[in-house]
């Protein structure tokens, strides 16, 4: 027999205390009792839960789990709102899982979060979720003023009958009959107060497309003023109390949520390949876990964030605080959606700050599993929100006076604008704007490393990564090489279904942005570049119903060609030839943005001499868009203010407070 895994042991006492918990009650719990069921020593079960209690918590945390997973499933499946509430309420009502045993815990955990604040956090976090998920499908039916009514009806609805269960000790035959009385409750419901026909595609909700595949994948609601203005609100009073938590206990909290979405993150990667397009293999292995790292490093930075003492002489000393800056706003891009969630909301919440957060309209899904995760580590109720809707609703954001500070990530314009409306209240602002960044590959450098940095640099994503290096300047001793491997590898590309494993390259954000990249391949032939490979898009299969470009290379580009001075965000790259360092660098700075330039060459010398020179805010020797957390992340120039990871964050999300101590009378001369 092999030896259990951490997980599978961790999982078989977690159902040995659930058993014991529907048998024996919580009076007789005990962790001797458990690792009697569980055939182990009782000296395992405090290894992996410490006491009683954390070991209580877990199993009721499972428990929730449980019941949440069918219904989850149930609303993805659902090809319609009326279908997926149907299809949720009933999965909440599932035999198999009101079993004895499942009921009866369920109500040990009831009566227990009485008396013990996380179940407590626990217990409302699954009521909370539940009613948000029914108040979601219910604004596509029934008039804005019924939905939280009904919302909360039917979640106590499904309360009871669970209780009911429980309290009957045993499933009863007779299922259908409470079950058929809920939903004709429901229907009652909904009759009167169903949305007129046309009225739920008003223009208060949004849908959101797979790109892949030109589906609808889910019906947005657009918050407005007033549901900003309550966010704002509800953000404002968590901040109070999350301010006065100690630092460690902010990164407990963090640290649990970080490790939630480690959990979570083959369903988070799924939900972001269907909605950004992008290949599972990529955001299966980078977008959430690299969000996940984030979170998980400013958990620790929590505990440190402080000030300093300065000795003024035997009659003063003095002090500086970090303080949280209150309320703060962040804007996502499409790209890299929960990642950018993460890197602006855990270094807000580690410095004590609540944060409201918009995602990019074209990929508002995963921000709201982010929530989730937060809400279930325990983060209190407000502190992390996220707000849905289009530019409207982020200048509602940037102009709001309870909102102290703006982090966004998109484009130069929108940055432009953003700082404009921070004005008016003097904002703290934050931007991560666009780039046109350089990769240099020099004659000494390891080509085959180079090829595969400027793959990265341009392919990676779809090409749409704000930091790639598009301009690839190759000296011209070791052009042909570079570009015979280079066409090789990039012909040899698997683009395609972005949920099939193999494929390493998927669809661009929309059919709009396709049109715009396509257009730039047209006008880098007019304008005399060489294409030499790529360049249309690929329609075979059911690829023709999404947004599939070929990767991309031209050669023969020049300085002033539209494909080379302008962002274009997508997978399209221009070579260039050098012959001289100070041409190259020169050439390379000839630019407004500078978020990120790059260099391959083996003289470690020139190396730094040159990385000095760029104009950039993130440079790679010998690699390319790696982006560890621990390292600062920014632009100069046109490409942004401020930056966001490492410790360098903390700046951008507290205030210093000076504070000065009189140790002497004073001497006043009046």
């Amino acid at each position: 027999m092999g030896r259990k895994e951490p997980e599978d042991r961790r999982g078989q006492l977690l159902q040995a205390a659930l058993a014991s918990l529907a048998e024996t009650g919580i009076e007789n719990f005990t962790m001797a009792e458990v690792a009697r069921r569980a055939a182990v020593s009782p000296a395992l079960v405090v290894h992996y839960f410490g006491d009683r209690d954390k070991l209580i918590e877990a199993t009721f945390r499972q428990l929730v789990e449980r019941v949440t997973t069918l219904p989850m499933r149930a609303l993805a499946g659902g090809d319609d709102p009326e279908a997926r509430l149907r299809a949720f309420v009933l999965a909440h009502l599932n035999p198999s899982e009101l079993s004895s045993e499942a009921s009866r815990a369920w109500l040990s955990f009831w009566g227990l979060a009485l008396y013990a604040p996380a179940l407590a956090r626990l217990q409302r976090v699954h009521q909370e979720r539940m009613v948000s998920n029914l108040r979601h499908e219910l604004r596509a039916l029934v008039v804005p003023g019924a939905v939280e009514r009904i919302a909360e009806t039917i979640g106590a609805l499904i309360d009871g009958f669970w209780l009911r269960a429980a309290l009957a000790s045993a499933w009863k035959p007779d299922v259908q009959i409470p079950v058929d009385w809920i939903f004709a409750a429901i229907e009652r419901d909904l009759a009167a107060a169903r949305l007129p026909e046309g009225a739920a595609a008003a223009a208060d909700s949004f849908e959101t497309i797979n790109p892949a595949t030109g589906e609808v994948l889910a019906v947005i609601r657009i918050d407005g003023q007033a549901e900003v203005d309550k966010a704002v609100g509800r953000a404002a009073e968590a901040q109070k109390l999350w301010a006065r938590t100690p630092g460690a206990e902010r990164g407990r909290i963090l640290n649990r949520a970080a490790q939630l979405l480690v959990e979570r993150n083959e369903g988070i990667a799924r939900l972001e390949a269907q909605d950004t397009g992008k290949p599972i293999q990529e955001t299966i292995a980078v977008d959430v876990l690299s969000g996940a790292d984030a979170i998980e490093y400013f958990a620790g930075i929590a505990r440190t964030i402080s000030g300093e003492h300065f000795d003024l002489g035997p009659g003063a000393f003095g002090y500086t605080r970090r303080e949280p800056l209150g309320v703060v706003a962040g804007i996502g891009a499409w790209n890299y959606p929960i990642q950018i969630a993460c890197w602006k909301s855990a270094p807000a919440l580690a410095c004590g700050n609540a944060m409201l957060f918009k995602p990019a309209e074209l990929t508002p899904l995963s921000a709201i599993e982010l929530e989730k995760a937060y809400r279930d580590a325990g983060l209190p109720d407000g502190l992390f929100q996220v707000v849905q809707g289009k530019a409207d609703t982020g200048r509602l954001l940037t102009r709001h006076p309870g909102i102290a500070k703006v982090s966004l990530t998109g484009e130069v314009g929108t940055g432009k604008k953003v700082m404009a409306d921070a004005a008016a209240t003097l904002k703290v602002v934050t931007l991560e704007l666009g780039g046109k960044s350089a990769l240099i590959v020099f004659e000494d450098a390891n080509l085959d490393e180079a090829v595969s940095g400027a793959l990265l640099a341009n392919f990676y994503s779809a090409g749409e990564v704000c930091t790639n290096g598009t301009r690839v300047f190759v000296h011209r001793k070791v052009r042909d090489a570079f570009l015979a491997k280079l066409k090789a590898r990039t012909e040899a590309m698997v683009v395609g279904d972005p949920l099939d494993p193999a494929t390493q390259m998927g669809a661009l954000i929309s059919q709009a942005h396709m049109e715009k990249v396509l257009s730039y391949i047209a006008l880098g032939q007019q304008q005399g570049a060489t294409l030499l490979t790529g360049g249309q898009r690929v329609t075979e299969g059911a690829l023709a119903k999404g947004a599939f470009v070929q990767p991309t290379v031209f050669t023969d580009c020049t300085d002033d060609m539209a494909i080379v001075r302008e962002e274009i965000f997508g997978p399209v790259m221009s070579v260039l030839d050098f012959e001289d360092e100070a041409e190259v660098v020169a050439r390379a700075n000839a630019t407004e943005l500078g978020l990120a330039a790059g260099i391959f060459t083996n003289d470690l010398t020139r190396a730094h001499r040159v990385i000095a020179a760029l104009e950039a805010g993130t440079c790679w020797i010998n690699t390319y868009n790696i982006t560890p957390i621990e390292l600062p992340f920014g632009g100069n120039k046109q490409s942004g203010l401020g930056r966001e990871n490492g410790k360098a964050a903390i700046e951008y999300f507290t205030q210093l407070k000076s504070v000065y101590v009189a140790m002497e009378p004073i001497d006043a001369p009046y």
